[in-house]
């Protein structure tokens, strides 16, 4: 895949850096994709959120993925989650601005950046969808998911010895039975929590539940 083209917009703190893949299709999707914890190395070229990255960007969505405030070249300093919300949405403003006839706008994110992915879903209704991998379920609070709005995939690998499996199933089955959404659970086999050897089994996971969400409600858009 190309290097996507370096996007700078602005964010509560001064400056963002992304890179962004624009479709050419009229009305494309939209994703944005968030990284780990910064304070312990995370950043938008994370190799799971590139394998996000580059999933969606397969499927015809017009993606962005970006750095926190403090990380890269993006100003600002970590703000324990709270700052880092207020990043993702700026993000998405900026997404939505250059796709305002967007027929769907998704959401994805890695460890921290799942938690926050699940609270920028309960502030912004526009979000249809999500994707959570490793989700920080024992660590982080994700009681403000009552209910939770949207459908979504959950998925982590097995043998993931930050995230105790038992919690993020935990988590998903309270989601799992709320009504009028459709939350799955997926685990890979042998994955830990950073995946090692395990990028393509991740990157099928989230195609397969794209596959699904298109039969759902998200038209298919060729590339």
């Amino acid at each position: 895949m190309a290097p996507m083209p370096e996007v700078i917009f602005n964010g509560p703190e001064g400056r963002l850096e992304g890179r962004y893949s624009h479709n050419k299709t009229p009305n494309a999707p939209v994703a944005v994709i968030l990284h780990p914890h910064p304070e312990l190395g995370g950043t938008m070229n994370n190799k799971i959120v590139l394998t996000l990255f580059q999933t969606f960007v397969r499927r015809g969505f017009s993606t962005l993925r970006f750095n926190f405030r403090g990380v890269g070249r993006s100003q600002g300093e970590f703000d324990r989650g709270e700052g880092e919300l207020s990043d993702a949405a700026a993000a998405l403003d900026w997404l939505q601005a250059m796709n305002p006839n967007a027929v769907a706008c998704w959401v994805a994110g890695y460890s921290f950046g799942a938690w926050i992915a699940m609270q920028l879903l309960m502030r912004r209704p526009e979000i249809e969808s999500f994707i959570a991998v490793a989700p920080p379920a024992n660590a982080q609070d994700f009681t403000f998911l009552a209910p939770c709005p949207s459908s979504g995939l959950i998925v982590q690998g097995d043998k993931d010895e930050e995230v105790p499996p038992e919690s993020v199933a935990k988590l998903a089955h309270k989601l799992s039975h709320q009504r009028a959404i459709d939350v799955r659970h997926q685990l890979i086999p042998g994955g830990n929590h950073y995946f090692h050897h395990k990028t393509e089994a991740l990157a099928a996971a989230v195609d397969d539940y794209l596959t699904h969400a298109e039969g759902r409600r998200v038209p298919a858009v060729a590339e």
